[in-house]
């Protein structure tokens, strides 16, 4: 299951298990929207991919204790600045790319 990171690893800000605006790659390296779009430029710094709205896991036991109070969100954070030169380098070689073809 998603680890759920409680924070953007690149600007640190707070991404609580219902944040709308929290993205992930598919190895689940977590970002907020708005460093995706405009730092970013929707490729993961760490593996090259694309990212995807974060599910929203159910706060409330609506089946078989799948829910946010038997498996919450991770409290490790992982705050890792993006080196926006050494992005930038990485974007000219893949930006164009479509993220399922890279």
């Amino acid at each position: 299951m998603l680890e759920l990171r409680p924070t953007c690893e690149h600007c640190d800000r707070a991404l609580p298990p219902e944040a709308t605006e929290a993205r992930i790659c598919s190895y689940e390296c977590t970002f907020c929207a708005e460093c995706v779009d405009s730092v970013l430029e929707n490729v993961c710094p760490n593996c090259g991919g694309g990212f995807t709205p974060r599910p929203i896991r159910p706060s409330v036991n609506w089946r078989a204790d799948n829910y946010l109070g038997k498996d919450p969100a991770s409290t490790v954070i992982k705050h890792k600045p993006v080196d926006v030169a050494a992005h930038a380098k990485f974007l000219a070689k893949i930006r164009d790319i479509p993220p399922e073809d890279r």
